[in-house]
């Protein structure tokens, strides 16, 4: 017997790894989002996650394929809660699912008339088996939480998600969390994650939005993979936040490092060297010719 802080005895239980059978991940959309666990997908304020959200919502409500996923490996058309506390549903979320083609009887929502949604909510695992709900977006973080957690204190955000993470495994239920990003535009979107450290530890996957710096299309955005702890990480996508949801346009190989600082702003002194190296680069390639990157290193 053990004891644990609150004086109760425990019996102590042990399992072997031998006595445990293996399961394999299985996705919603391979490697962004896992079924039966918990993702997060960040970004600033109006860069269109909710949108996009809503747009891949209306794709599996329909059993239609995801972006840049083959026809055959499309699932079935699911029921999704949609859980928002940023618009309404009667003139923005519906609308948009709507004009976004959506199957509206495969879009649920839990009604909080009389008390506020949080993480620990057994409504969400209620309406979550009610429904056989696959997809359940909370939107956003901050409000769903609770309000009695700091979101500071990793004690707290690591129990309230605890909540989400059992909910996840125990149906198979993809749960997408959006968030919004804190204001440190000169760190890793890894560390752009509001509040402890310890969300996006808990988190198997984000994702993050941002602009891609396109002048002519200013409405043009990234979607990338700031982690992946269940596969390798994904390809960039390149999408368009339009009137009637998003357009998908493209995959790319780009890091999210990388299309964070496209657009944000360097701190500290330039690097002469780096500077020289990339104009050397771009004069090589300015006839729009490809080229070995060894080849570029010995010209270089």
């Amino acid at each position: 017997m053990t004891t644990n802080e609150t004086n109760t005895s425990i019996a102590l239980e042990l399992i072997r790894a031998s006595e445990i059978e293996p399961k394999e991940v299985k996705w919603l959309w391979y490697p962004y989002i896992p079924f039966g666990k918990v993702t997060l997908l960040q970004g600033d304020p109006g860069d269109g996650k909710s949108k996009l959200m809503l747009s891949l919502s209306a794709l599996l409500s329909k059993g239609e394929a995801l972006p840049f996923v083959d026809d055959e490996n499309a699932l079935e058309p699911m029921s999704i809660i949609y859980q928002t506390t940023e618009d309404d549903a009667d003139d923005t979320v519906v609308p948009r699912f709507n004009s976004a083609n959506g199957n509206g009887e495969n879009l649920i929502f839990i009604k909080e008339d009389s008390k506020n949604l949080s993480f620990g909510d057994n409504r969400i695992r209620e309406a979550v088996v009610k429904c056989n709900a696959k997809l359940l977006i909370l939107d956003p973080m901050s409000s769903y939480i609770g309000e009695r957690c700091s979101m500071n204190n990793a004690n707290e955000t690591r129990a309230e998600f605890n909540h989400l993470i059992s909910v996840a495994k125990d149906t198979g239920c993809a749960i997408v969390i959006i968030a919004h990003m804190n204001k440190m535009k000169d760190t890793s979107p890894l560390y752009r994650t509001n509040g402890s450290i310890d969300i996006a530890g808990a988190a198997r996957s984000i994702l993050a939005v941002t602009k891609t710096g396109n002048k002519e299309n200013p409405s043009e955005r990234y979607l990338v993979q700031v982690k992946s702890n269940l596969a390798p990480m994904g390809s960039a996508i390149v999408f368009e936040v339009a009137e009637n949801g998003v357009d998908f346009i493209n995959e790319v190989e780009l890091s999210a490092d990388d299309a964070f600082s496209s657009i944000s702003p360097r701190m500290g002194r330039p690097n002469d060297t780096l500077q020289a190296a990339e104009a050397n680069l771009k004069n090589i390639l300015s006839d729009g010719n490809k080229m070995l990157a060894t080849d570029c290193e010995a010209k270089l």
